[in-house]
């Protein structure tokens, strides 16, 4: 095995890491002033990851609590989020183009995109800057997929514990201005639970065409998962115990999702000063899944249908002085169905206040059109300034399908005050967001970049927090969730060590939450103090050590009393104030490779009283590759190398007191690739 990224670039300085998530058009990463982390594709066929979990901890700031197929729960500079909106906290992309329209996002969708062959993931930390809109609140993930012009044929064929098999294949052909690539993956897990597993599958097609002064590329990426979903154990460290662990309360459950999109970047050459880039789209996703988590298990079956244009014009005033301004827009045709078929099993109120039937049927058309402009300035040959701003109106026009209020579908009353579910009336909602961003740069010498960032996030409701209503709620009166956030970093090489430090202090506005009376409210307030560190050393050619490291807190700042504790000042429940990854790497010799690498997750408490705790875990990763040729590759992955008993997620509730959904023990996975 050759050198990692990560050591050629601390040793010799050459590698240059560029990104498209900063400003769309390439931007030198080590230029860029802010937090912006790259998992290149040598880290990622390093990685070879079953989730996306496992390449993204190797980003500071960043943790995912997963489930056991391919759903997972996300935090970037902020607690795991968890309720109808809290996905709308993150946007999530692929090829810069966001997977799902941002009034009807899925706290899962990055299994959407297509990672298992991706060239890059990308990494924006705090919000978004001029070019993303609402999601954009405490980060966005972009997933890069294979350049046909750059990406060699191959087939990889993977096989591992608990009847995991994949197969990957990627092929292009053409010329240079005129070139083809399929890739495509197909994935099994048989699931360590009981009743569970996936079959996933993915394709994606990459044009690219290019002329004297224009080109094209284009793309479609197609997926489909059909998974046995595993609930919640529950009893006081349930996770403990390997017979409790390997049991699924809900066999029933399942989550059915398929996605289409298919997009153009087109970029005009207009003059050595001027570039043109129109990006239009369309996308559709289809999900049918069971709510195991809450009573009843009623099916929800939801779909979403739309098209828009990403616009952005480059102009080169001179060396000095470059502008980036332009207009996206969206609109989007979404529908919810929540029924259930079989009657609620539990107490008397249970079984009266959810009945059999329709709970919500809606239709909502939503509209997003937003202006923005970026202007950069090099103020001297050290220091550079830019701002950026960006004005977004988001229209939803809201119908529902079904009675009005909180009866049962046929119309007639709950006993104890009322169903569970409330409908309101067919209405428009609209929300106007500006946002500036101001930062600043300061080159050191030509290795070194210190830099402070003011910025500022917004993410408008979703459909679900505005139109999915209980109790006596029968309208809601929400505003868009504000983020005020500043940040003061340095990034940079020193000889052989290269490092990104930031330290960062957010404050969230208008939190959207469900109160004790099981309203919708916008009235939460949040603080998120942070550090991060990201750094890679190259003790020589063959040894290398490197890190991603976080450690931040994130509190309530408004009062709520949940019982009779007023919950200001406390810890953000599912918030682990640290938690690293850190890779000891060791090349022998070009051919050979091994990795190990130590996850460790702090512990953090189960709910806002603070009352309980996980006490977090530590995991060990070993991971060996060998180039049997240029053509051959084989690979072994040892995942949980000590067997530990742990956690993928922790939390407390009335109902049920602690659950977990448990990690996999010891697994091992190994692979063949064949590239030519």
């Amino acid at each position: 095995m050759a050198l990692t990224v990560e050591q050629a670039a601390a040793s010799t300085g050459e590698i240059e890491q560029v990104n498209v998530t900063a400003q769309r058009f390439e931007v030198d990463n080590s230029e860029y002033p802010g937090s912006l982390s790259l998992i290149d594709d040598e880290a990622l066929s390093a990685i070879q990851h079953r989730h996306i979990q496992q390449a993204l901890s190797r980003v500071s700031g960043v943790s995912l609590q997963r489930g056991e197929g391919q759903e997972y729960l996300p935090a970037i500079r902020s607690p795991v989020l968890t309720g109808a909106g809290a996905c709308g906290a993150f946007l999530i992309a692929q090829d810069g183009i966001p997977v799902r329209s941002s009034g009807f996002c899925n706290i899962n969708e990055l299994f959407d995109a297509h990672t298992e062959l991706a060239d890059q993931v990308e990494v924006l930390k705090g919000p978004g800057s001029a070019f993303h809109g609402s999601n954009a609140l405490h980060g966005v993930i972009n997933v890069i997929t294979p350049d046909p012009l750059t990406s060699r044929d191959f087939i990889q064929i993977e096989s591992g514990s608990n009847d995991f098999s994949r197969l990957k294949f990627g092929v292009a052909a053409g010329e240079d201005n005129n070139r083809i690539g399929v890739y495509t993956s197909a994935t099994r897990d048989g699931g360590y639970r009981d009743s569970s597993g996936y079959d996933q599958q993915k394709i994606t097609v990459k044009h690219h065409y290019a002329d004297s002064n224009y080109s094209i590329d284009s793309g479609l990426t197609f997926t489909n998962l059909n998974q046995e979903t595993a609930g919640f154990i529950t009893g006081l460290n349930a996770f403990k115990s390997s017979s409790i662990a390997e049991s699924n309360p809900n066999p029933e459950a399942f989550r059915d999702t398929q996605s289409l999109r298919v997009w153009s970047k087109i970029s005009f050459d207009l003059s050595e000063q001027d570039q043109l880039l129109v990006t239009p789209f369309y996308r559709n996703t289809d999900m049918d899944f069971l709510q195991h988590f809450l009573p009843g298990t009623p099916l929800e079956e939801n779909e979403q249908d739309g098209f828009g244009v990403q616009a952005s014009w480059k102009h080169i005033f001179n060396d000095q002085l470059h502008l980036i301004t332009g207009l996206d827009f969206e609109y989007a045709e979404g529908s919810l169905v929540q029924s259930q078929d079989e009657p609620t099993q539990g107490s008397a109120f249970l079984q009266e206040t959810i009945p059999v039937g329709i709970h919500y049927d809606y239709d909502v058309d939503s509209t997003i059109v937003a202006p923005f402009a970026h202007l950069s300035w090099d103020v001297s040959e050290k220091l550079n300034l830019t701002l950026g701003v960006r004005y977004e109106d988001t229209e939803y026009d809201y119908t529902n399908n079904t009675l009005t209020g909180r009866t049962r579908d046929d119309g007639t009353e709950c006993g104890f005050g009322g169903c569970r579910y409330s409908r309101p009336a067919s209405d428009v909602d609209s929300f106007d967001n500006f946002s500036p961003k101001l930062s600043a740069a300061y080159k050191v010498n030509s290795n070194v970049l210190v830099y402070s960032r003011l910025s500022q996030g917004f993410r408008a409701p979703q459909a679900t927090e505005l139109y999915r209503l209980q109790r006596d709620q029968q309208v809601t009166d929400l505003d868009s969730e504000e983020v005020n956030s500043f940040e003061l970093g340095v990034k940079g090489r020193v000889n052989r060590l290269s490092f990104d430090v930031s330290a960062y202090y957010l404050e969230k506005d208008n939190f959207i939450f469900r109160d004790s009376s099981f309203f919708n409210v916008d009235d939460g307030e949040t603080e998120h103090v942070g550090v991060e560190v990201e750094s890679s050393y190259s003790i020589n050619n063959q040894w290398n050590i490197a890190t991603a490291l976080s450690y931040a807190r994130h509190q309530y700042e408004h009062d709520q009393f949940i019982g009779d504790i007023n919950i200001r000042g406390n810890d953000i429940d599912t918030a682990p104030r640290g938690f690293s990854s850190t890779r000891l790497s060791y090349s022998p010799s070009d051919a050979l490779g091994f990795e190990l690498e130590w996850l460790y997750v702090g512990s953090y408490y189960l709910e806002p009283e603070n009352l309980n705790k996980y006490e977090g875990h530590d995991l060990l990763h070993l991971r060996g590759r060998w180039d049997v040729s240029d053509s051959v590759q084989l690979s072994l992955r040892v995942e949980n190398l000590t067997d530990r008993r742990y956690a993928e997620r922790a939390d407390f509730t009335t109902f049920t007191d602690e659950r977990y959904f448990p990690g996999r023990p010891r697994s091992v996975y190994a692979s063949v690739d064949f590239r030519w």
